[in-house]
């Protein structure tokens, strides 16, 4: 079972501010570049095709992947090969970058090292099939097995993440940050802090991420998870700085990154009373994107 501090009651993002934090982390995988040396670009295409798993595509039953089966101390059941034995699993291609596969021969030894790749593909096709429980089962030993693997701390805090499990969550991917020097998780580590209220820790990793630089994408979940935490202590005036200053304007060709930034700016604006200021955004999402998130009940709410 899940603790208290694990719970996904306990995450503060229960208003649009959050859920649009939470979406924007998904959906930085999809377009931040490949860094070619990691298996990150394996877990972008997971989070996209998750989404097709989410509108009923790819579902399906438990994945077993046949030649190990891991329970630990969370589990209420065991889970095992299929009564009625069935197909083995589709094999599923991930581009492991070569200090990725040293790693994990290192750890596992040559020997195993390939049922171990394997079992790490099984983990990657079962968390972009949305299925983050049977992903976790497949993913604990290998991080236990191979702490010193950035690819698999990587997703594997990605799935803890997804599973509401914020606190070991939050232990994985700061270490996939130590292991590759990278600030590409840190808008996702800093929501897992954000959900244990250690807003010190997601003031660090926004200073670390607005000094390394990195695509405008990336820089906006930061932004966008920084001022909800700012706005969870009560500081609506920092938040809406972070989300607005430098008098940020929505771009005449907006991309989706900007639309979530002008979503969380919008209801800031609400939340502090600018009714005027949180209809006008709405009214320019919608006109970019109909259909993004809840913007036409946000608009009708506001009259």
């Amino acid at each position: 079972m899940v603790d208290a501090e694990e719970a996904d009651a306990a995450r503060p993002g229960e208003g649009p501010l959050g859920a649009l934090a939470r979406q924007g982390v998904d959906r930085e995988r999809e377009v931040a570049p490949d860094d070619g040396d990691s298996a990150t670009a394996a877990w972008r295409q997971a989070v996209q095709e998750a989404r097709d798993a989410e509108a009923g595509l790819g579902t399906g039953e438990p994945i077993d992947d046949g030649w190990l089966v891991v329970e630990d101390e969370d589990d209420e059941h065991e889970s095992g090969p299929d009564e009625g034995g069935g197909s083995p699993p589709d094999v599923v291609e991930i581009e492991l970058g070569d200090r990725d596969r040293r790693d994990l021969t290192e750890a596992v030894g040559a020997p195993l090292a390939p049922k171990y790749e394997q079992r790490l593909a099984n983990g990657a096709r079962a968390f972009r099939a949305g299925r983050y429980e049977d992903a976790r089962k497949m993913l604990a030993p290998l991080a236990d097995r191979a702490p010193g693997s950035a690819a698999v701390r990587e997703l594997y805090g990605l799935t803890l993440y997804r599973l509401g499990r914020w606190k070991l969550a939050a232990r994985e991917l700061e270490a996939f940050a130590d292991y590759t020097r990278s600030t590409e998780q840190h808008p996702v580590l800093a929501d897992c802090y954000r959900a244990q209220k250690r807003y010190p820790q997601v003031d660090r990793l926004w200073l670390e991420l607005r000094e390394s630089s990195p695509s405008a994408e990336l820089v906006t979940e930061g932004r966008i998870v920084t001022a909800g935490a700012q706005a969870d202590r009560g500081d609506l005036r920092g938040a809406l700085k972070t989300l607005g200053h430098p008098g940020w304007k929505v771009p005449r060709r907006p991309q989706e990154h900007h639309l979530r930034r002008a979503y969380a700016l919008a209801d800031l604006y609400e939340r502090s009373g600018d009714v005027p200021r949180a209809r006008q955004l709405f009214g320019r999402i919608k006109g970019a994107d109909p259909r993004f998130g809840d913007v036409g009940d946000r608009l009708r709410t506001l009259g």
